[in-house]
């Protein structure tokens, strides 16, 4: 069994479940067959012994033993698991490149104390704002414009926000929203053009606080004390985008590349630039 551990933010303590749903040594393949069978949620269990893992038990492992045979004889027990104050991104890393669907977390006893899937290594790392992305966007803003500007945090007031994107995804929705529940949404990333505040970065955190019945967020804030006529204010107008209640939730499924690619596949049509 072999524990890798960083002390660097974000950590998979911040994103884990910490509710998991476990199986004991001493059940019967049957039984746990049972329970994935009637689970819309677990493929798997972690096997463990008063809260110290064991193994781990796929549907996979159950498929050519005999219902009464005991779990401890089918579990996989040289198994990966992660540290509560592991980097999300190395977890990440494991995951992608072991192939497997969820990381037991375990703490320095080899108790359980939670479980990380691929889901939320993707949710960690979607929409991301950074330091390094605000200053990005203002040095552009500034070379675009030949002008001085200056960034600072401040909390903002949702119902003053100016979208600039018509539309966000729902699973990426979903995935802010749980990010908000916790407690770990990153700032917003607004301009502030002279007082009418552009949402920059975030819309799928905004839309999300705002289905929670969050009024305010915190925001790096880029600040430009005289109005001048940006590309992002001129879409949000064409697009007919004024508050947060004009942003549009879709399914992925609706992606146009998706879409596109279920058609040529049901239809065999396309050329092979297209494909």
């Amino acid at each position: 069994m072999e524990v890798v551990s960083d002390r660097t933010k974000p950590k998979v303590k911040d994103y884990m479940t910490r509710d998991v749903a476990t199986v004991s040594p001493d059940e019967t393949v049957g039984e746990v067959s049972t329970r994935i069978a009637e689970s819309e949620e677990h493929s798997g269990f972690p096997v463990c012994e008063r809260r110290r893992v064991e193994g781990f038990i796929s549907a996979r492992d159950l498929l050519l033993a005999d219902d009464s045979d005991p779990i401890f004889t089918v579990m996989a027990t040289d198994l990966l698991v992660a540290h509560p104050d592991m980097k999300v991104t190395d977890a990440a890393r494991v995951i992608l490149r072991s192939g497997i669907q969820k990381l037991p977390v375990v703490d320095d006893a080899g108790n359980l104390v939670g479980i990380i899937s691929n889901a939320d290594v993707i949710r960690s790392q979607i929409e991301r704002a950074t330091p390094e992305k605000v200053g990005k966007l203002k040095r552009t803003l500034e070379q675009i414009h030949e002008i001085e500007l200056t960034e600072e945090r401040r909390t903002v007031a949702l119902a003053d926000l100016t979208p600039t994107q018509g539309r966000v995804y729902a699973d990426e929705l979903e995935g802010r929203r749980y990010e908000l529940e916790r407690g770990l949404a990153e700032p917003l990333v607004v301009i502030d053009n002279d007082g009418t505040l552009l949402l920059a970065d975030g819309h799928h955190r905004v839309l999300a606080a705002d289905r929670l019945g969050i009024d305010e967020m915190d925001a790096y804030v880029i600040v430009i004390d005289h109005e001048i006529d940006l590309g992002m204010a001129r879409t949000a107008e064409k697009e007919n985008l004024e508050r947060i209640d004009d942003i549009e939730a879709v399914d992925y499924a609706r992606h146009p590349l998706v879409q596109t690619t279920k058609r040529l596949q049901s239809d065999g049509s396309g050329t092979d630039d297209e494909k």
